[in-house]
């Protein structure tokens, strides 16, 4: 009985990959032995750089809301303990978002913030 190879199986797989490797450059989406290097690379890349962009985020939100708060003669820190202190449950995006698109708003949170700070204190 003859040895049963892959066939059509294989090539299938190496499409997959070869796809998977389209827009690379040189070698690194034509010859297999680097077309397999490039696309598990890229993945492991890829995944990493998912979790990166989370953080890369919260950090400018971070920045940002720190921006805001100086303009208003606060630290980020005394804002975030404010907000805590009078309970108001705004994330850091959403302060973020508040502080460019309506800085009224802004204003009227970082006073509830300075009063819950203050009330606190006291």
């Amino acid at each position: 009985m003859p040895r049963a190879r892959k066939g059509a199986a294989r090539r299938q797989s190496k499409v997959r990959v070869f796809k998977a490797a389209k827009g690379f450059r040189g070698a690194r989406s034509k010859t297999w032995r680097r077309v397999q290097e490039s696309v598990l690379r890229a993945g492991a890349s890829s995944y990493r750089d998912r979790r990166l962009r989370k953080r890369d985020m919260r950090r400018l939100w971070i920045t940002r809301v720190t921006a805001a708060a100086r303009l208003r003669d606060m630290r980020y820190s005394q804002l975030i303990a404010g907000l805590k202190a009078a309970d108001i449950q705004l994330n850091r995006k959403m302060l973020s978002e508040i502080a460019i698109a309506d800085p009224a708003a802004f204003d009227a949170i970082a006073e509830q913030a300075k009063a819950a700070l203050s009330s606190k204190a006291a």
